[in-house]
């Protein structure tokens, strides 16, 4: 099982990276939002 993993993540490698980046942005982008009303 541990050996299925490795392979899927070394074969989703770069795109592995671009949707951590995508969550990451999403992340942002909502406490951002959550902040919003605070700062006007």
């Amino acid at each position: 099982m541990l050996d299925t993993v490795k392979t899927a993540l070394l074969r989703q490698q770069n795109t592995l990276w671009q949707d951590a980046l995508g969550a990451l942005s999403l992340v942002v982008i909502l406490v951002g939002a959550l902040h919003l009303p605070a700062i006007i």
